[in-house]
């Protein structure tokens, strides 16, 4: 494998030769050879340049364009460690993290890679927090995965080294998240993980399905589900902002399948024919409602807030939510506190539309509510979730899947809120459709799985 020291990414021109071998067994079902073929020294990747962290300087967020910034690159394969695998990586997924990566928001990714250092400070970060694939090759110490099994990966990096993550490894003052607070991310033909990143791919999927819910489902799995979040239970009601997005597609599904309630914000009628199609009932369009939550930069409407929580009650029969899953932030966040019931929680993580919450404290303390905070998953709240999409009890959200060339144009439709559910890229998958190992599950779910397909 190649010294990272070398340098400099260059514009790819087509896969490698290494790299095609490795493909072409996958694709043969010769998973075992997987092992004897050569680790490539290069290859594609979707890159930011150091060299280019400043080209947005003085533009608004909603100005910042990913296709300006995302390349695609030849880059040096990474010295495999101990406790690390090298992955195969059929599909990836775009997350709002990328979109940061992207538009160097709220601060560029190279002052995690430089604190990180040692392989992972370069002048180029590989990015993407998702895949499905095939190992290619493990470190010293992995003893779980070998190469040729099909896996997917979730994104916690956890070395384990200080007492503070033992209970929970999403404590660890070391912890980050790969693909965005590390280098040789998903969005790439290899990728870098480590070892207890790895989960199994779910049989009845296709790579790019089986890619795009390892963040988002890991991720609203703590956040709602997990006793280190909500701690949902039966009987619960339980608001969700962009319930047919990313995250929200997740809770929504997880309140349902859980016996809760949801209240789904969405945002068009199309988005609110998605819910309803999922099995929810309360359905509030925002752009029907027309609610204004901030009557200018600094200054928030409580006026927009009882509105809101009026139309909550009516949809619940004067019930208000006993969680809010909380993930734009800034916009919506001093509407969330309001509305909440008394002790009820408020569990934030994302802050897409801005992280400079402002809430009115009165509606908190008075009323004896929590605002938690979650972020990601531990290794075993992610196995969890990965297990429930193995059984067919959630479902991926892929509304549209793009080529690993068009890497930009897929992070400027999710940074502009354009799509909905999750949106797929294939790395080495030549097409979609591939990887599908158990038939009969998938027919039984296939109305499920293809649910936010062409909408």
């Amino acid at each position: 494998m190649s010294n990272l020291r070398q340098p400099a990414t260059i514009p790819h021109s087509g896969r490698n030769a290494a790299v095609q071998k490795i493909l072409d067994a996958i694709l043969a079902d010769e998973l075992d050879a997987i092992g004897s073929l050569d680790v490539p020294e290069s290859y594609r990747g979707v890159t930011v340049h150091a060299d280019e962290a400043d080209m947005f300087a003085g533009l608004e967020t909603r100005d910042k364009d990913p296709r300006k910034s995302l390349h695609v690159d030849e880059v040096a394969t990474p010295e495999l460690g101990p406790g690390e695998a090298l992955v195969a990586v059929m599909a990836s997924a775009i997350n709002y993290n990328t979109v940061w990566t992207s538009i160097f928001e709220p601060v560029s990714t190279f002052g995690f890679l430089k604190k990180l250092g040692g392989r992972h400070d370069l002048p180029y970060h590989v990015v993407g927090s998702d895949l499905a694939g095939v190992v290619v090759r493990v470190g010293p110490g992995v003893t779980a995965w070998k190469p040729g099994d099909r896996v997917v990966a979730h994104c916690l990096d956890v070395p384990l080294e200080a007492p503070d993550g033992h209970n929970d490894t999403m404590l660890d003052p070391q912890q980050r998240i790969w693909g965005f607070e590390t280098n040789f991310g998903g969005l790439a033909d290899l990728a870098l993980v480590k070892s207890n990143q790895l989960m199994p791919m779910p049989k009845h999927l296709t790579w790019e399905e089986a890619a795009s819910p390892g963040l988002v489902n890991s991720t609203a799995y703590r956040q709602l589900v997990s006793t280190n979040g909500a701690n949902m239970k039966q009987g619960d009601t339980v608001l969700i902002w962009g319930a047919s997005g990313g995250l929200g597609s997740y809770a929504t599904q997880f309140a349902l399948n859980g016996g809760a309630t949801p209240i789904c914000v969405v945002s068009s009628p199309e988005k609110a024919e998605i819910v309803r199609s999922m099995g929810a009932e309360l359905v509030i369009d925002r752009s029907a409602e027309g609610y204004r939550f901030w009557k200018n930069e600094h200054e928030q409407d409580p006026r927009e807030w009882k509105r809101f929580g009026a139309k909550i009650r009516e949809l619940t029969g004067g019930e208000d939510p006993d969680i809010v899953f909380e993930h734009p932030g800034r916009e919506t966040f001093g509407a969330s506190v309001f509305v909440a019931r008394k002790g009820g929680k408020i569990v934030t993580c994302a802050s897409t539309s801005g992280y400079m919450h402002q809430y009115d404290n009165r509606y908190l303390w008075m009323n004896l509510k929590h605002i938690l905070s979650s972020h990601f998953a531990n290794y075993r709240e992610a196995w969890e979730a990965n297990r429930l999409i193995a059984k067919g009890k959630i479902h991926p959200t892929v509304s549209k899947v793009y080529s690993m060339d068009e890497t930009g144009q897929a992070a400027h439709d999710v940074h502009r809120n354009v799509h909905q559910g999750k949106v797929g890229v294939l790395c080495l998958a030549p097409e979609e459709g591939l990887g599908v190992l158990d038939h009969e599950l998938r027919a039984k779910h296939l109305t499920a799985i293809n649910r936010f397909r062409g909408v």
